[in-house]
């Protein structure tokens, strides 16, 4: 122990030399940032960059910077580099301001802020388009390439309530390190371009970047303001509805299933919503589940519409649109029975009830008794005969026997004569 005690007395020492050297002298004056500039690199993109002030100084201390956007939206950050990428929409002006920080002492007084800004772009007021609308799409390309899966995207607008009839407009898009220019425009009826559709895009049907849309316009009469908006996939991604869905009904079940909508997310990155509609009582019954299959008990007399829709879950992306239902699929028999076999059956309903009525009728009042009296029995049968002969009879047993053996050989000699 006591050998490890100068050690820690020299460690200990050495910490304190080194916070000692690290604080700033008391003295030092953070000064401002020299050449700050804000340059436009691509669309809806620009490049902050300055330089450290040549007086500062920088013995034991780590500079950095605080940068903050005033415009279009105020935004503030942190960093220790001497440029910053943003990405912003630019329609509007954009201005920033920049100032040195002591990076791991914020309490330390900073410097003064220097500025810079883009002014607004020209154009005349009232000429920019409005309500810029983006959707995207995923469209299967080539299933034996290493993309099976393109991106389509299309996009609508309206054309500035100011802009002259002359006004033509052009749609470009931004996303990563590339920009295309629209290819395929619709137009209204003054032949102006108001949509734009891209087949195929280098948008990635799981990128989480931002897609910048970008449209201009020219005309004779007026300069035409531009007009730039950011979209975020997730907010505009139509997911495409669920494949080959099937349905079939056993007596009182209904078994739904489904494929998962055409994506390059895989089949867990979907959350899906079936609806079943009973065309004979007219009510919708809807659930939502993460499975591709549903089983539901039903009324067997009825006919049915089963629909499904889809959406990729929140564990794989931020939450966004559902899918169009896919196309309805009908299961289940309403057909109502002809009116000459309802007639059948109530034929025979009634009948049975006319029948049912006289039935009790008749029991009631012994009806049947009088209409059909009972035929008269013999007084006494066969037995009751031989039994009061044999009581009128006088003698002894044996005369009885007598007479039952004189019988049977009066009966024998008959035989032989008829024999012989």
């Amino acid at each position: 122990v006591s050998s490890m005690a100068p050690a820690l007395l020299i460690l200990l020492g050495a910490t304190v030399i080194l916070q000692t050297d690290s604080l700033p002298d008391e003295n030092v004056v953070l000064l401002p940032p020299v050449n700050f500039t804000i340059k436009v690199i691509d669309l809806a993109q620009v490049l902050l960059c300055w330089e450290p002030n040549p007086d500062q100084e920088q013995r034991n201390v780590q500079l950095g910077y605080h940068v903050k956007i005033n415009a279009p939206e105020e935004k503030d950050y942190e960093t220790r580099n001497t440029e910053s990428r943003r990405v912003t929409i630019l329609h509007k002006g954009f201005s920033a301001s920049v100032q040195t920080i002591l990076w791991n002492n914020h309490s330390f007084p900073a410097s003064s802020w220097v500025s810079a800004e883009l002014e607004v772009p020209p154009g005349s007021p009232g000429t920019s388009i409005v309500n810029l609308t983006c959707t995207t799409n995923t469209v299967a390309y080539n299933y034996t390439h290493e993309k099976p899966y393109q991106v389509s995207l299309h996009c609508t607008w309206i054309a500035g309530k100011d802009a002259p009839e002359d006004t033509q407009y052009f749609l470009y898009y931004r996303y990563g390190f590339v920009t295309q220019e629209c290819q395929e425009y619709s137009k209204d009826t003054q032949q102006r371009n108001i949509a734009c559709q891209f087949p195929r895009t280098v948008i990635k049907s799981k990128g989480r970047d931002w897609l910048a849309v970008y449209v201009n316009g020219s005309s004779k009469e007026a300069a035409i303001k531009p007009f730039d908006q950011l979209f975020a996939l997730h907010a505009i991604d139509q997911v495409n509805s669920p494949m080959n869905v099937t349905a079939e009904i056993d007596r009182t079940c209904l078994s739904i299933q489904w494929e998962k909508p055409l994506s390059a997310f895989p089949s867990h990155c979907f959350d899906y919503e079936v609806k079943i509609y009973n065309t004979r009582k007219g009510y919708f019954q809807t659930e939502k589940l993460k499975t591709n299959t549903f089983i539901s008990i039903i009324d067997d007399i009825s006919k049915y519409s089963v629909q499904v829709r889809a959406a990729v879950s929140s564990v794989c992306r931020p939450t966004g649109l559902w899918s169009e239902w896919s196309q309805p699929i009908y299961v289940g028999n309403d057909k109502q029975k002809p009116w000459t076999e309802w007639f059948l059956i109530v034929l025979m309903a009634a009948t049975c009830f006319i029948l049912l009525i006289v039935s009790l009728i008749c029991r009631i009042c012994h009806l049947w008794t009088k209409l059909f009296p009972p035929v008269p029995a013999p007084k006494s049968n066969i037995k009751d005969f031989f039994v009061s002969i044999n009581n009128e009879k006088t003698g002894s047993s044996e005369t009885e026997v007598e007479v039952i053996s004189y019988a049977e050989e009066a009966g024998l000699e008959t035989l032989e004569a008829s024999v012989f």
